[in-house]
């Protein structure tokens, strides 16, 4: 199964709660953290809620 490895590249500060706690959830929490996660539905679907903030590359 492939891994997507996610990025924040933008600040969580002025953000909706909604989209802060969502990038916690996936265990980013300040620029630059970094994180693989299984690509699967629920992965993808909190990339799809806050993908403006950050940036994904997929790794086998």
């Amino acid at each position: 199964m492939a891994n997507l490895k996610i990025k924040l590249v933008k600040s969580l500060n002025g953000r909706i709660a909604k989209h802060k706690a969502t990038a916690e959830a996936l265990g980013l929490r300040k620029i630059g953290d970094t994180t693989v996660q299984p690509d699967n539905e629920a992965t993808r679907g909190k990339i799809a809620h806050i993908g403006y903030l950050l940036q994904v590359t997929e790794e086998n």
